[in-house]
């Protein structure tokens, strides 16, 4: 059984630098994990700094829930534990010792195992935090059981990866991921692909799962947009996500009985001389990436997409749940009369710029320039546009900043996630960091609500 939604608001930009379909060894000697990528984790650490560990080693946990373990993604020495303002936890660093050693976990007939063993053995591998859940998109709770489980395989985000791609050659683990979803939850699960562009044997001959393929712009990609199609959230219910190649961490460590945080990454961008797939694993370093493959300019390095990734240094750690790395020039310069001289290099959603309608295919080298300040908010029903929820954004975005709780439930907090409002971010004449603003409020009501 299968469904097909076509999305009609939103928005694509289209940027320069998409990854050649080549994959190479990265090669990196430094992994981090990082619990800022965990959002309402609490770490207390369990090793220091030169401890031997192993793929599966436990780094550290979340004290206010001390079942949920986050293990080493490779084996090695720890390196470095590194903490910011008022000792919060900020990288635990390891340096591989290129043996790829793990901790046997013990080999599992998939068509026997029951639920309980299933969440034992992923809670003590570490790789549990890959379950987020929705609302809130935070960890999943292993106590509860969520109604549905979708499987987001279709990314509509500028110069996403190619899934097709990371998963090709993949089918046993995948299938075997998949498998092991369904004695999660006594719903469905959900695997979502892309209707158009979607080719690849692993996703289409999936069993046990309710395929479903989504066309439109972006964020027709987004969970948030299958939930809404799909399983609406309601008041005290809860769907879990994740994404293919956690869908393949799974089914690995349930074949073979370790932990193989195997990871495909897209290295993509304007500023990027030759983009392309790098072969690594979970927090490598992006140094060796970045080498003499960027340009010499002043640079943005981003761990994840351009609209909702989070900035990171050079020589910094690839986020947890992310799979791709964007380089974009910085914005740091001022333009007199930027927004009213004609120019056909400019990207456009209103039509200021001539370039909207006269070259709609063009690909642009977008910087991280606001052209202008921050300023009051203005009812302008641009939002609407590109925000295919039935939901006023503008209205839920003030009941944010004013943390009127009922107001929040009642315009649809718990059906969105804060990169929903990525692209009204982008177009927002008021340039204020709306996703900010909604992580604040989401993190509010988990509070409210626990």
């Amino acid at each position: 059984m299968s469904t097909t939604f076509k999305i009609k608001k939103g928005l694509d930009i289209k940027l320069l630098g998409t990854a050649e379909k080549t994959v190479v060894d990265l090669g990196a000697k430094k992994f981090a994990i990082k619990p800022p990528d965990f959002a309402g984790c609490f770490p207390k650490v369990l090793v220091q700094e030169g401890d031997e560990v192993k793929a599966g080693t436990q780094l550290f946990y979340d004290k206010y829930r001390d079942n949920i373990r986050f293990t080493a993604p490779v084996s090695g020495k720890v390196k470095a534990i590194k903490r910011g303002a008022k000792r919060r936890l900020l990288e635990v660093v390891i340096d591989s010792d290129d043996k790829n050693e793990a901790i046997d976990f013990g080999k599992s007939d998939i068509n026997s195992i029951n639920k309980d063993e299933v969440v034992d053995k992923m809670l003590s591998s570490g790789i549990w935090p890959l379950l987020r859940q929705r609302p809130y998109s935070t960890i999943a709770d292993p106590s509860l059981a969520p109604k549905s489980i979708f499987v987001a395989a279709y990314d509509t985000a500028p110069l996403a990866p190619d899934y097709d791609l990371v998963v090709h050659g993949h089918g046993d683990e995948f299938q075997a991921g998949l498998d092991i979803l369904t004695k999660l939850t006594n719903g469905k699960v959900h695997l979502n692909v892309d209707a158009k562009k979607t080719t690849s044997k692993v996703f289409l001959n999936s069993k046990n799962v309710q395929i479903n393929t989504f066309s439109g712009p972006h964020p027709s990609g987004n969970v948030s947009v299958h939930i809404s199609k799909l399983d609406p959230i309601n008041k005290g219910e809860i769907v879990w996500y994740l994404y293919p190649q956690d869908v393949l961490t799974i089914g690995r460590l349930f074949l073979t009985g370790k932990y193989d945080s195997t990871r495909i990454f897209t290295l993509a961008g304007s500023e990027v001389l030759k983009p392309k797939y790098f072969k690594s694993h979970v927090g490598a370093s992006i140094k060796k990436m970045v080498a003499k493959n960027v340009t010499k300019n002043d640079n943005r390095y981003i761990s994840g997409n351009v609209l909702t990734g989070e900035k990171i240094e050079k020589d910094g750690y690839i986020g947890f749940y992310d799979s791709m790395i964007t380089v974009i020039p910085e914005g740091n310069y001022h333009e007199f009369f930027g927004w009213i001289l004609p120019n056909l290099n400019k990207f456009s959603f209103s039509g200021t710029f001539p370039s909207k309608w006269l070259t709609p295919k063009k690909k642009y080298k977008l910087d991280t320039n606001l052209h202008g300040a921050v300023r009051a908010y203005v009812m302008t029903g641009q939002f609407e546009k590109v925000f295919p929820f039935d939901i006023y954004p503008m209205q839920l975005i003030k009941a944010v900043l004013v943390e009127d709780i009922d107001m929040m439930e009642n315009m649809g907090i718990y059906e969105i996630d804060h990169e929903d409002f990525a692209l009204c971010e982008v177009i927002d004449t008021s340039k204020t960091e709306i996703q900010s603003i909604i992580r604040k409020g989401l993190d509010l009501m988990r509070i409210e609500m626990s």
